[in-house]
């Protein structure tokens, strides 16, 4: 399976990326060279192996979610390129 060009450019754009000729070039080859491997690893014959679902038993190990107060909310709010309100000031991040 071949990828092209406007392929490369259609998923530029959905990540809103501005690419130059040369970067969808050098995409394009190394979106190709991707493929190329995957379909290369669905060609291993896995006739009588074990399914393995993870490389250990354990499974979703997280800790128990517990509110903490934090003592001093202005030493935190020092770390913060700007603040608002007492809060973190971020750039916006989806259009």
């Amino acid at each position: 399976m071949a990828i092209s060009k406007e392929e490369v450019i259609h998923i530029a754009k959905l990540a809103c990326l501005n690419l130059s000729e040369q970067e969808i070039e050098g995409y394009t080859k190394d979106m190709q060279e991707i493929l190329e491997f995957a379909n290369m690893i669905n060609d291993v014959n896995t006739e009588g192996l074990n399914e393995t679902i993870a490389a250990n038993e354990k499974c979703n190990v997280l800790r128990k979610d517990e509110v903490r107060n934090f003592g001093n909310r202005e030493l935190l709010l020092q770390n913060a390129p700007s603040q608002d309100e007492g809060m973190f000031r971020i750039p916006k991040v989806l259009n």
